[in-house]
């Protein structure tokens, strides 16, 4: 029996690192076997890209599991919804000949992202100057910003949508950005808009705690499907170079609405090395022709915003945190196929701070930018691997870097990454 089949009635997805872990393809895959696909957190900050028979899909809000003609979708409470952006992102499936109506669902306590919320966030970017968090610039953090101020505009206020209601609303929580930086916005235009949009998905909004615990009741398999990862939670990333929600484990709960007692499975996804994407440390960051090649490579481009990611060699202190955090059940290794052709291959194994090997993953930063990375150095492997279908297929040097990274981080690895395509993936 394969691990799909032995999956918790909820399974949640998790990002390992710092995002852009190919998290996709597994949610996928996996998506055929579940009944709903549930993403709890984040907005069009994200990306998950998935190749199928040569087509390629990039979501930003949806959940993946779309790609599934028998599930159903759900966008959650945690997550801030730029409606737009949305419209464009299901136009282009329907392009695809892939339906959606019908089969969306979005919870009406999730956040309502305006166009003013990507001006105020490039804005607030560039006033930073030198210290900008290298946000995507999609209006994610101010949403959120208003969200934990209490003055923001949830999706329910498109269910039965009043005008009068909506722009007194709004001119509110404008006026209020206004005060802070200058920009033109036409309250009464952005209205007229939202009319329009609320006709448009009216029909998908629904209450979201009931809806997915309703699902659960009834025996329906849930997939969680997480954006963003570990070291970009608001709490326990890299602050203040994170992202405004939290992709860790507890965010699947409160952006859902589920009980801890509903959350089986917990799988988390890591590359076979580690990339970051805008500001903040990263120990095991290469700036040398092998971090370059890795990028080439690896395709090392982000889905979202197009940015060149930062490569490093695997750093397991980060993943060993990452699973302190979230229990992962088992993990997923994507991109193993991209190390291949390196004579060597190092494992960032501990860092040491003034002498010290740390015992914990620093919170500070001065600190994290100034530790010592304490490097394994394992033998390489030249074979391509793209064609593998089992683990003993691959080279006994590629086994070997499997285990080891098992051994570090005490987490089985189930899955195995070899490719873009959705069948490059090995179960072991």
């Amino acid at each position: 029996m394969s691990h799909v089949q032995k999956l918790s009635q909820v399974t949640a997805v998790l990002g390992a690192q710092w995002g852009d872990e190919g998290k996709g393809k597994l949610i996928d895959v996996l998506a055929h076997s579940f009944d709903v696909c549930a993403r709890y957190n984040g907005g069009s900050n994200a990306g998950h890209t998935i190749v199928v028979e040569n087509k390629k899909y990039a979501f930003h809000l949806m959940p993946s599991g779309i790609l599934n003609p028998n599930a159903s979708c759900i966008i959650g409470n945690g997550t801030v919804i730029h409606f737009p952006t949305l419209e464009k992102e299901l136009q282009s499936l329907e392009n695809n000949g892939v339906s959606w109506k019908g089969r969306l669902f979005i919870s009406d306590r999730a956040h309502i992202v305006f166009d003013f919320h990507q001006t105020i966030d490039g804005m607030g970017e560039k006033e930073l100057g030198s210290g900008k968090l290298g946000t995507t610039g999609r209006g994610i953090g101010p949403t959120y910003c208003e969200k934990a101020n209490r003055s923001g505009i949830r999706v329910g206020d498109l269910k039965n949508f009043n005008a009068a209601t909506f722009k007194t609303k709004l001119t509110k929580i404008a006026e209020s950005a206004h005060r802070k930086f200058n920009f033109e916005y036409d309250v009464d235009a952005e209205v007229a808009r939202y009319e329009k949009i609320s006709q448009l998905f009216g029909e998908t909004i629904v209450d979201g705690v009931y809806w997915i615990n309703e699902q659960h009741a009834r025996g329906k398999k849930i997939l969680v499907e997480g954006a963003n990862a570990a070291l970009l939670d608001l709490d326990f990333g890299t602050y203040p170079y994170v992202t405004s929600s939290n992709p860790t484990v507890g965010g699947c709960l409160t952006g859902l609405g589920l009980s801890h007692r509903k959350l089986g499975d917990v799988l988390g996804v890591v590359k076979a090395y580690t990339t970051r994407v805008g500001e903040g440390p990263f120990p095991a960051e290469l700036f040398d022709a092998v971090g370059e090649e890795i990028r080439k490579k690896g395709g090392e481009f982000g889905t979202t915003t197009g940015r060149p990611r930062r490569c490093g060699w695997l750093d397991t202190v980060v993943l060993k945190y990452s699973c302190l955090l979230n229990g992962y059940t088992a993990l997923n290794l994507t991109k193993l196929d991209i190390l291949s052709g390196f004579e060597q291959i190092k494992i960032a194994v501990a860092y040491k701070y003034k002498g010290e090997v740390l015992p914990y993953f620093p919170a500070n930063l001065d600190v994290l930018g100034a530790v010592e990375v304490q490097w394994e150095v394992l033998p390489g492997w030249t074979e391509d691997i793209s064609a593998c279908k089992t683990v003993a297929e691959l080279p006994k040097n590629a086994q070997s870097y499997v285990k080891r990274i098992e051994e570090l981080v005490e987490v089985p690895i189930k899955w195995i990454g070899v490719g873009a395509a959705r069948s490059a993936l090995i179960e072991s």
